[in-house]
């Protein structure tokens, strides 16, 4: 029996009242969580002489970092649905300020690695919590400008790692570089405290202990093969057998999300095709992003001849237009203007252009890799906010811990993907080219086995013949998943309009499986809606809710009646 509509609760129609200082609260502690995952690489020469690190020690004090980061992504946003994002958040800047802590004062490389995993941790929680506190503070009118100025903390993030931590190894010694992070943990620590409101889903569904298991066991062997590739062949046992682990681990991790009746993450959202369009843009963009920097910086140093902090400064135009484009907020004012499909497939057009212009323009010389970087930068600003909104609001915002989750994990799978099948066809064209160094483990080793001038002239020729058609390979793909992505966002938005906002499946939950009222039991509140069907004939979404335009400018104080807010109301 469906209940009564009851009347519309609207509250503030902008969203949180405080909404943008929280916003740059959490842009600080996500700043300094992304920073971390370039910063060491200038610390290598002082580690490995002050702590006797080996070259395996190394590795594993850059990699334990992103590792345990990347597996813990869906569990971590997960957490942050169960027990509250801002619990999440504070829980997550401890971890992070005490294993900077530790990490600064590390005795050995035993001690840094077990550090930097424990900064993984935080981390983790830090990069979904922030984002699912975005999703829940600001209204749809404003979202998809914070989330651009998220995507732009995230982009400055990586670009500025190296460059800061030279900075600070030009004044101090090498702990400095983690010492850094807890004045700023402290600050975040105290403002989360005092600003963030707290969410959390209303449903209070029971954990899925096994799921968050299988998820990270899962995703922590196929990052860590998607990290082993570069270093031991990705046809070598280590990286086959680890990757093989991983897909058979996350196939059961599938599995019981489908038979559990508390999923960890609905399987059924990937029956919505809002939902499949902006994972396979997200993963498309990210691997334009991944695959394009690895090449990048070999055509710098390799065929251009520049040195490691040159090619490093010299690959920041294309961050530096990110961050300014998403200043302005041009994606945020396209997206009402074009529509979200047409402002991704811009996007993505925009960063193959770039890509395919450093491949043609770029051989000879650094300026017309520069034009093509800056129209790279640009494609990114137009596609990645955009996206990660579609993401986001094809998931029930009392998910939305996990919908941050997803769009983490798709963005590490997406970088290690470009980094494997860009880096794959590179090879494959350099051995065409040039047979006799098929056998060499890089160019420098080959260019070391060249006999004479004229082969090492051919061998280097060859190298950037390789680069040329890699990337343009990389260009192809990104503008065809963009365009696959517009087109299957396009279908969606047409279905929704045309069975008035109901979408492809019960975004709440399973098919055929009747929803729980919406909120903490309250009763839909969308007139002239409460008898829509989904799938099986159940409610389609919590208590039946209307289309998102019938939801827009719910403020946090209320979530749309979707999650429990028990901080300052809207």
């Amino acid at each position: 029996m469906t209940a009564p509509a009851a009347p519309r609760t609207e509250p503030a129609p902008q969203g949180h009242p405080q909404r943008w200082l929280i916003l740059g609260v959490i842009c600080l502690a996500q700043l300094t969580v992304l920073l971390d995952n370039t910063v060491l690489n200038v610390a290598i020469p002082s580690l490995t002489t002050e702590l006797d690190a080996s070259t395996a020690d190394v590795q594993w004090m850059i990699n334990a970092y992103s590792l345990v980061q990347s597996g813990l992504l869906l569990t971590a946003g997960s957490s942050a649905d169960r027990y509250g994002r801002k619990k999440m958040l504070v829980v997550g800047l401890a971890l992070f300020g005490i294993g900077s802590l530790a990490a600064g004062l590390a005795q050995s490389s035993g001690q840094l690695i077990a550090a930097r995993a424990g900064m993984g941790v935080g981390g983790a929680l830090l990069i979904t919590t922030t984002l699912a506190v975005v999703v829940q503070i600001f209204d749809d009118s404003e979202r998809v400008r914070a989330i651009g100025l998220w995507a732009t903390v995230n982009s400055l993030g990586f670009a500025a790692g190296p460059l800061v931590g030279g900075l600070v190894l030009d004044h101090f010694w090498w702990g400095a570089i983690f010492l850094i992070n807890i004045p700023v943990a402290l600050i975040g620590l105290v403002a989360v405290v005092r600003l963030v409101p707290e969410f959390r889903n209303p449903r209070g569904d029971r954990p899925d202990l096994l799921g968050a298991l299988l998820s990270t066991v899962g995703m922590t062997a196929v990052v860590f093969a998607i990290i082993s590739g570069p270093e031991h062949g990705w046809l070598s046992a280590r990286v086959l057998l680890t990757a093989l682990a991983g897909v058979v681990v996350l196939a059961g991790f599938v599995l019981w999300e489908l038979r559990i009746p508390y999923p960890m993450l609905d399987m059924h959202f990937f029956r919505n095709q809002k939902f499949i369009g902006a994972v396979a843009g997200a993963i498309l963009v990210a691997f334009g992003m991944g695959g394009s920097l690895f090449l990048l910086t070999q055509h710098l140093q390799f065929v251009l001849g520049y040195g490691p902090l040159e090619a490093g400064l010299r690959t920041a135009p294309m961050a530096l237009t990110v961050v300014a484009l998403n200043l302005t907020g041009l994606g945020a004012r396209l997206v009402p203007r074009l529509g979200t499909p047409a402002t991704i497939a811009a996007g993505m057009s925009a960063l193959a252009a770039g890509l395919a212009a450093v491949a043609v323009l770029g051989r000879d010389g650094y300026t017309g890799m520069l034009l093509g970087l800056v129209v790279m930068g640009a494609g990114i600003a137009l596609a990645m906010p955009a996206m990660a909104n579609a993401i986001m609001s094809a998931i029930p915002p009392e998910k939305a811990g996990v919908g941050a989750g997803v769009n983490g994990t798709l963005a590490e799978f997406g970088n290690g993907l470009g980094v494997a099948v860009l880096g794959a066809v590179l090879n494959i064209r350099f051995a065409a080219l040039v047979p006799a160094a098929v056998g060499a483990a890089s160019l420098p080793a080959a260019l070391a086995a060249a006999d004479g001038p004229g082969e090492r002239a051919v061998i280097r020729d060859a190298f950037a013949s390789g680069l040329e058609t890699s990337q343009l390979v990389g260009a192809v793909a990104v503008l065809a998943g963009g365009l696959l992505a517009a087109l299957l966002l396009r279908r969606a938005e047409r279905a929704e309009a045309a069975t008035g906002g109901a979408g492809n499946s019960d975004r709440s939950g399973k098919p055929g499986r009747t929803a729980e009222p919406d909120g903490a039991g309250k009763p839909d509140r969308v007139p002239g809606r409460a008898g829509r069907t989904g799938p099986g004939g159940a409610p389609s979404g919590p208590g039946g809710r209307g289309s998102r335009e019938d939801r827009a400018g719910e403020g946090p104080g209320t979530a749309g009646g979707r999650a429990e807010s028990t901080g300052p109301a809207a």
